[in-house]
């Protein structure tokens, strides 16, 4: 047997060995898993505007009016106007003065840390943040200080130790996701803004899963706080609740114009391809003009809450959209995922390296494109696939609602000698309503409200039917 297929077969025994599944049609409330119909309650699609046909028709003029792909870097000739036109929409949506358009969610905050911090720098990250943040303090090569989870006080803590054993002129940047993708937690952004600012720290927020779901206008985490203007950087997503592919960064011209210059997966990939940068144009339209998907996106996620601590579960009424159910053993984890498939709700099992050990468990995330009834029936299934196995699911908890504080991968011991994970604790050595999509049955044409102003009583998304969103 071969190394490769050792470390196979090592993943099979641990119940860590992962396979692709096959979805048909496209990310709607219901999809084909391997021929047959579920619940999806496990997509990022948190607005339900992926297959949203104004979105679709942008996507498809684009393709015919400047191709499929962009052909180049942004830096050679692979800029076009969509891809200005859409900085220039993000950073109006953001109150930033400038934004930047990224391959990924992943490219963006690596070419972001790696561009802010360097040898002789220090990254400050939440134990609990995104693969793609703690790849990037990685490849820094910056000293990395990674606090307790939304310890604000531990950070504190850590900074002021740094301080006294630093060199004055060592650069400090603290990165934290908004929203973190596994917890559903928000982070504690009012504390952590004041303290960047007193310690004169650079302050970079992901907020991949926080925009299109929190704040005014669904603008994110910062603005439900009050706080725009308060970050450095804020990166943002397009692959999530805008439905479409992609990232941005929003910051001031001068950081911006530096990140053209200095960050290496802006300047060393192909530009993100017309077709996604004008879905997730026509996207960001529809949100703006229609702001009560996010309410519906809200509502459908207590709802879902709701009706899982009904079956028993122990989960909260308040929080955010995104719902884990920790399970703990990872075989138990997918023999509860395969449960509730085969009832007819696919949420997908998340096991180590992306949670913890002993943590894994099933990520549900509600969209606004769900019905509070179909939240019943994903509870119900979900609580009959863990008795199935004789869990209880008083059992299987959430973590505790930190919603009204406003919603991973753990960071592991790196490999190379360059890099230094500092353990900086204190006494350690340094080391809803009508169904959404009503108007798909054939809702006559010419009944909806001007854009931008729907009644109380009107069906979710009438819009659908009507004016296609041209993206040129």
């Amino acid at each position: 047997m071969g190394d490769v297929e050792r470390r196979l077969a090592q993943l099979e025994e641990l119940g860590l060995s992962r396979r692709l599944r096959l979805i048909s049609g496209p990310q709607g409330p219901t999809v084909l898993l391997d021929g047959n119909p579920v619940l999806l309650l496990c997509s990022n699609n948190y607005l339900g505007l992926a297959d949203h046909p104004q979105v679709r028709a942008a996507a498809a003029e684009a393709a015919m009016r400047w191709g499929v792909g962009a052909g180049a870097s942004r830096l050679v000739s692979g800029t076009m106007t969509i891809h200005r036109r859409l900085e220039e929409r993000l950073a109006a949506f953001e109150r930033s003065p400038s934004c930047l358009l990224f391959g990924s969610g992943y490219l963006a905050n690596i070419g972001v840390i790696t561009a802010l911090a360097g040898s002789g720098d220090v990254v400050f990250s939440d134990e609990l943040n995104h693969a793609s943040i703690i790849d990037g303090c990685r490849l820094s090569r910056a000293e990395i200080v990674v606090y307790r989870h939304r310890d604000v006080e531990h950070l504190e803590w850590s900074m002021a130790h740094h301080r006294s054993r630093r060199d004055a002129e060592a650069g400090r940047l603290i990165v934290t996701d908004a929203v973190f993708s596994m917890d559903g937690d928000i982070a504690p952004l009012v504390e952590i803004a004041e303290l960047a600012d007193a310690c004169d720290a650079q302050l970079v927020v992901d907020e991949a899963h926080a925009t299109g779901t929190l704040g005014p206008e669904g603008r994110g985490a910062l603005a439900h706080f009050g706080l725009e203007g308060e970050a450095d950087v804020i990166v943002g997503t397009l692959g999530k609740a805008l439905g479409s592919y992609g990232a941005y960064v929003c910051a001031e011209r001068e950081l911006t114009r530096y990140l053209l210059n200095a960050s290496r997966p802006f300047i060393f990939s192909t530009a993100p391809s017309p077709p996604a940068v004008a879905g997730a144009l026509a996207a960001l339209e529809l949100l703006q003009h229609r702001p009560h998907r996010v309410e519906r996106l809200q509502a459908n996620a207590r709802a879902l809450r709701r009706a899982l601590a009904q079956e028993g579960f122990t989960v909260a009424e308040d929080g955010t959209h995104i719902v884990p159910l920790i399970v703990g053993d990872a075989r138990d984890a997918m023999r509860m995922c395969e449960e509730a498939i085969s009832r007819g709700v696919f949420a997908q099992a998340i096991r180590p390296p992306t949670v913890p050990e002993g943590t894994s468990r099933l990520r549900l995330a509600a969209m606004a494109s769900h019905t509070a009834s179909d939240m019943c029936h994903a509870a119900r299934a979900l609580a009959e696939a863990a008795r199935a196995l004789e869990l209880d699911p008083a059992d299987i908890c959430s973590p505790a609602p930190l919603f009204e504080q406003a919603a991973g991968e753990p960071d592991a011991e790196p490999e190379e000698a360059a890099i230094r994970v500092i353990d900086a604790r204190p006494g350690a050595g340094a080391g809803a309503g009508g169904p959404f999509d009503y108007e798909r049955e054939e809702a006559p044409l010419g009944t909806e409200a001007p854009l931008g102003t729907p009644s109380e009583t009107a069906p979710f998304d009438l819009e659908r039917e009507t004016s296609i969103a041209h993206a040129a």
